[in-house]
């Protein structure tokens, strides 16, 4: 496989005549923040404009967008945004790069384009809109683009050809191959076939399941378990997932009207997006069985049933404040919570802590790793294999994943006969050029994380973060000494205060003789010179030597000396 993973690469030398050129901003090597950018002609398309969630190492971070910084002077350049579908990871993103430019073009799927336009409302940009189905062809400037039905764990999601002058490539969005899904919509894989006839240039597939050997689990396997847990819950039913995931809530309204109760959705987002399908035809509700979650105190708890947000442990998300008892909805002994949904690679601590606080409130939880109750989206390796034996593809760029999936993936594409050489193991940022029908990684652009926090974008960097789990981790000391303006004799202080030290004040006592000391020799050393910053860092050398060696911790230490 060709890889540059290893070592940084130069910046990509200028587009050639009649060069297709492919650079993803986001998705490989992670997954969420999905985003590729082609060129071609002095144009570009961008398919996908997601979002990547945070972990435990990014404290106070609200979201992670693409780096658009690559593209921010181009913008009238670009001939559409095209949506595979409607998940944040592909979606989240697009407000954000619709403030540079509102008029850009979002080309989708009905549903993905309602989803999106819902979002855009409360950013308050009205956007130009286009939507498309399967076996729809439209051209975007020097792009032609053929959609493609593919099944997802989202109804509408589509496939996308992308034909020029150049080559064509086959992108899958993200896509299984569920043979009996419960919106009847499969995977065109006779259009993949006509496509691998005419010739794929490059075929960019979804790597999130390649290390999973075999075939995913259909949807129609769920409702079965989900109903069988109904008929056993004695009291309250929580169910957890993705807001947008409108087959599981499906499964959930079928299940609760089997069983006489009543559902309520929590959660703005849930809100939001279920009325939207429900609006549109793609979520069938039962007479009757919607309640608004300010009634259910009106309800027995063996007639309720919640659908919420909260499956990945997100801190502010409705399932997370029923663990922490910060929610109008509270779960004890006897009540069941369900997390229809997978682990997405990273929140598996932010998961389990949620799992535990509700368990130790008595409620019993049940999760992919104890019953059937979730199938992932995504196409395992058996399914890829069919896909890469269909459409014998010239090329292939696994997206989707973090390293090890797209490797699992690459691994699938060369044991179908795909040359080692043509298997593309590219990592946000690094620029492909696809020219007379070889694919190669030719340079990279810079291509960091851009942080939402709050209503700033793009302010806290990379330092910020390091501050915060300082403080978080090793906690505060503050130190402030006042000193004569003229003589430099030390006046008041210095006044030592810590938090998050686990350690009274009163400890710092032992050390303020010798930080006067210190301070008393460096005056005497600055003669007539008065420098408060070199005072500031004396105190911080002594002050950090006794709480490394007496305390053994590292904390953020803020020294301030003042003249008067």
């Amino acid at each position: 496989m060709s890889t540059a993973y290893a070592h940084r690469l130069n910046q990509p030398p200028k587009l050639k005549q009649g060069t297709l050129r492919i650079t993803p901003l986001g998705g490989l090597g992670d997954v969420g923040r999905n985003m590729t950018v082609i060129e071609f002609e002095g144009r570009l398309l961008i398919v996908d404009c997601g979002v990547l969630f945070p972990e435990d190492a990014q404290p106070g971070v609200d979201l992670i967008l693409p780096d658009f910084d690559q593209i921010s002077d181009r913008l009238d350049d670009i001939a559409a945004i095209i949506l595979t579908h409607g998940h944040e990871d592909h979606i989240g993103a697009v407000p954000y790069l619709l403030r540079m430019k509102p008029d850009i073009p979002l080309v989708g799927s009905q549903l993905t384009l309602a989803f999106i336009e819902a979002k855009l409302k409360e950013h308050r940009i009205t956007p130009y809109t286009l939507a498309v189905k399967e076996g729809q062809t439209e051209e975007f400037g020097p792009f032609e683009c053929e959609f493609i039905a593919v099944n997802h764990s989202i109804p509408d999601a589509l496939a996308i050809a992308i034909s020029t002058s150049a080559g064509t490539i086959l992108h899958t969005g993200d896509f299984k191959m569920d043979q009996l899904p419960l919106d009847g919509r499969i995977t065109d894989l006779r259009a993949f076939a006509r496509l691998g006839e005419r010739g794929v240039d490059l075929f960019m597939t979804d790597s999130t399941n390649a290390e999973v050997p075999g075939f995913t689990v259909g949807e129609e396997e769920i409702g079965p378990v989900l109903k069988s847990i109904f008929a056993g819950a004695t009291q309250k039913i929580v169910v957890a997932s993705f807001s947008s995931h409108v087959h599981r809530v499906q499964q959930v309204l079928d299940a609760a009207a089997a069983h006489g109760r009543k559902v309520a959705f929590v959660g703005r987002s849930m809100v939001r997006n279920m009325s939207i399908a429900q609006e549109m035809g793609y979520l069938h509700v039962p007479d009757d069985i919607l309640i608004d979650v300010k009634k259910i105190d009106d309800l027995p708890d063996d007639r309720m049933v919640l659908m919420c947000t909260g499956s990945q442990g997100e801190p502010m998300a409705a399932l997370s404040r029923i663990a922490n008892r910060d929610h109008r909805v509270a779960v004890g002994p006897g009540d069941v919570v369900i997390l229809a949904s997978s682990l997405i690679p990273g929140n598996e601590h932010a998961v389990f802590r949620v799992v535990n606080g509700l368990m130790a409130l008595g409620a019993e939880v049940v999760h992919k790793g104890n019953a059937k109750v979730h199938t992932s989206g995504h196409a395992s390796a058996g399914e890829l294999l069919y896909c890469y034996n269909i459409v014998r593809p010239k090329n292939v760029m696994p997206i989707h994943g973090e390293v090890r999936h797209l490797i699992a993936n690459g691994r699938v594409a060369e044991s179908t006969g795909v040359p080692r050489e043509r298997v593309i193991l590219a990592k946000d940022g690094h620029v492909v050029d696809l020219r007379d029908g070889v694919a190669k990684v030719v340079g990279e652009v810079p291509n960091g994380y851009v942080y939402v926090d709050g209503s700033s974008v793009g302010e806290i960097s990379e330092a910020d973060l390091k501050d915060r789990r300082i403080l978080g981790d090793e906690g505060f000391i503050s130190l402030f000494a006042v000193v004569n303006s003229e003589t430099g004799a030390l006046i008041a202080g210095p006044e030592i205060h810590a938090r998050g030290v686990a350690e009274d004040d009163e400890v710092f006592e032992r050390i303020r003789p010798e930080i006067i000391k210190a301070l008393e020799q460096a005056v005497a050393d600055q003669s007539n010179r008065r420098d408060t910053h070199q005072l500031q860092q004396v105190m911080r050398r002594v002050i950090g030597r006794y709480v490394s060696q007496r305390l053994r911790r590292r904390p953020m230490i803020i020294p301030v000396v003042i003249e008067a």
